[in-house]
């Protein structure tokens, strides 16, 4: 197993910078350079030198033993000051010892998986902490890194198990007097697996949104405010603003942060009949990425008809508040008037839709879990069908064990290994 080295913390002048090295040769690698390691799991101030004696930089030092670190194998990590120039004088130090190679994006992850300090869902979990952007993603994200998909999963790979035990002593002893029927057991056990499952299924998708994050169109004709309403959501210019009719001809996106969620605003182009080619190309795109947003917010007169109606749970306000004399159910981006009152009610329409998210919260786990589903309901037919099928019955459920055990990693995952990983940094 080769011994590799990456900046661990991001790119760029920082006041420290980390730099990990993981592998059999970490701790000979790092004393070379600081001279003597401190004990494991202390830091300790040391002078790091090249092969020529000269001092690259003084840096605390932490080593671990390969029972207690992150990747399951010897770790040191030097925390360095963090100019360009340091940390590239100590990546090349350690370039040139032999046995040592610059990491692989998510590789000290990897071996973590590899060496079981890690299952593949606490893998995932992990990737989306590292991306988490708001409060709803971070908390989503560390309970999957700590494990709470793992200790579910494992809870109905036991009654599984148990079940499953339970329909084969029924086959070894088929010729022998059994005291007591284990059915309804097995029928109760699968039944919780069952329940467990399905909440977690129906919850994949609002766990996706939180993740993913979720679309909010502006939407309305032209001159109403919607780019001057954008900007004032923005704190900042993001889109022109003019009184020339059709001055937003592409949608515009701004990424920002409701209520701990995720939210891209799309300022579209007005909707109108025009004869401008280019302008039409535009308003197409408006309405076909409004009609695909999980929300749209009009801004739209009483009795005003445009290309796309406000469907149920749609916002919709009248426009230009600070030039009317009744505000209510109107709003401004030149003034910030009814601006709170459309971010709350944002802020409500979309915690409704994430409500029920579970702790399984990707399309892999889904299917996963759907797979289980089939086979545990297989399972149930079989043994109402009767005693003959119970051999039918064990090995449906035996099925539906190695689906879950796919889920947390134990088996059938190289398909999605690299696909996970090359998110990764190279630190990590």
């Amino acid at each position: 197993m080769d011994t590799i080295f990456a900046l661990a913390t991001v790119q760029g002048k920082s006041g420290v910078a980390v730099i990990r090295l993981s592998g059999p040769s970490a701790h000979g690698a790092a004393t070379r350079l600081c001279g003597t390691l401190p004990p494991f799991r202390m830091a300790s101030l040391r002078a790091l030198k090249d092969n020529d004696g000269a001092v690259l930089d003084r840096a605390l030092v932490i080593s671990f033993g390969d029972k207690a670190s992150f990747t399951g194998e010897d770790v040191v990590e030097f925390h360095v000051h963090g100019s360009r120039a340091v940390i590239g004088s100590v990546l090349r130090a350690l370039s040139k010892i032999e046995g040592l190679r610059q990491a692989e994006p998510g590789e000290f992850t990897r071996r973590a998986l590899e060496n079981g300090r890690l299952d593949l869902s606490e893998v995932e979990g992990l990737a989306d902490l590292i991306d988490a952007e708001t409060e709803a993603q971070r908390r989503q994200a560390l309970r999957v890194f700590s494990g709470d998909l793992t200790a579910q999963t494992e809870a109905w790979r036991r009654d599984l198990i148990r079940a499953a035990a339970l329909l084969e002593a029924t086959i070894d002893f088929a010729d022998e007097d059994v005291p007591v029927d284990v059915s309804p057991e097995v029928r109760d056990l699968l039944a919780e697996v069952t329940r467990g499952l399905s909440t977690q299924i129906k919850g994949v998708a609002a766990a996706e949104r939180i993740r993913d994050g979720f679309e909010v169109a502006i939407v309305g004709a032209t001159n109403v405010g919607k780019s001057t309403l954008l900007n004032r959501l923005a704190g900042r210019d993001a889109a022109i603003t003019s009184e020339i009719a059709g001055t937003t001809r592409d949608v515009i996106e701004v990424r920002m942060d409701i209520g701990g969620l995720p939210v891209t605003f799309l300022d579209t182009a007005g909707l109108r009949d025009t004869t401008d080619k280019v302008e039409g190309i535009g308003i197409q795109r408006a309405i076909d990425r409004a009609r695909g947003a999980d929300l749209r917010v009009f801004l739209q007169e009483e009795d005003e008809v445009l290309d796309l109606s406000p469907v149920e749970g749609d916002i919709v306000l009248r426009p230009k508040a600070d030039q009317r004399k009744v505000k209510t159910g109107a709003v401004s981006g030149v003034t910030g008037e009814g601006i709170d009152e459309l971010i709350e009610a944002i802020n409500v329409h979309l915690s409704e839709c994430v409500a029920g998210a579970g702790i399984a919260t990707r399309e892999r786990h889904r299917h996963v879990m759907v797979r289980a589903m089939e086979c545990i309901e297989s399972a149930e037919n079989l043994i109402s069908s009767g005693p003959e099928s119970t051999d039918l019955a064990a090995e449906e459920l035996r099925s539906a064990i190695r689906s879950l055990e796919a889920l947390i990693g134990r088996v059938d995952i190289e398909s999605v290994l690299d696909e996970i990983f090359s998110s990764f940094c190279l630190g990590k």
